[in-house]
């Protein structure tokens, strides 16, 4: 798959996101997206995606079978789970039985008969890695995929990508949480100034992969009683320990 000279802006008077872009992506190639909030990794990755199309340069040999999960899933939709991933598996022409299995592999499948809007913010970004695992991409494109994951999945996810990548696959990830370290094969790009350059992992900082565990800090929340057992879903699901306690009223 290959990037040449690719630009892109929203509007016509906007400032360029991305100008004169070069890529080049093999089979089996897993690509870290890096790079500042704001400087247009998750345009890069829709415009990859073909979600987007380029204002100027073009994006050649992109695979047939695509699948991309968004930073944020769009949960207003009028699906259980089930009824969700099922639609998607009949869109992509795949075995409707996959979508019970990667429901299964990535814990959600308790949730199959839950409504989409009544999922926390964790589950639902499941199940839109859910949608993009089902069709065996060629090109699997992940906007920030373990942001809220449960350490169970944050675990999983690394294997899933390594045997998309196995498979003759392109993966292409933006990562902020550096999950993506059990993947010592990736290649890594750095988004600046609309500008996207490979930066060799070896340049990491030692401190991001020396693997030492970080020290707890333990927060004190007062939140009111109607809105606890979300947040305390929320914080679980992003692997944090939550202890929940009831004060008296007014205090």
């Amino acid at each position: 798959m290959r990037v040449a000279n690719l630009s892109f802006r929203y509007g016509r008077r906007d400032p360029w996101v991305l100008s004169g872009v070069e890529l080049n992506l093999g089979g089996g190639d897993v690509v870290e997206i890096t790079g500042i909030n704001g400087t247009g990794k998750s345009t890069l990755l829709r415009l990859l995606a073909g979600l987007l199309r380029p204002v100027r340069g073009v994006i050649e040999d992109r695979p047939a079978v695509v699948g991309y999960a968004p930073e944020r899933f769009p949960v207003g939709q009028p699906f259980t789970v089930a009824a969700y991933l099922g639609h998607m598996a009949a869109v992509r022409r795949v075995d409707p039985r996959s979508a019970g299995e990667w429901a299964e592999r990535l814990g959600i499948d308790h949730l199959l008969g839950r409504r989409l809007h009544d999922l926390s913010k964790g589950s639902a970004h499941k199940v839109g890695l859910a949608q993009a695992l089902l069709c065996r991409p060629g090109l699997l494109v992940l906007d920030e995929p373990f942001a809220g994951l449960d350490a169970a999945t944050r675990a999983e996810l690394p294997r899933v990508i390594g045997e998309v990548a196995a498979g003759g696959g392109i993966v292409v990830v933006s990562d902020h949480q550096g999950d993506l370290r059990a993947l010592p094969a990736r290649r890594r790009h750095e988004v600046s100034d609309g500008t996207v350059r490979e930066v060799p992992v070896a340049e990491e900082h030692p401190d991001d992969l020396s693997g030492a565990a970080e020290p707890d800090t333990v927060l004190e929340v007062r939140v009111a009683a109607s809105k606890a057992v979300d947040l305390a879903e929320r914080l679980r699901a992003e692997g944090h320990h939550v202890r929940t306690i009831r004060t008296a009223a007014g205090r």
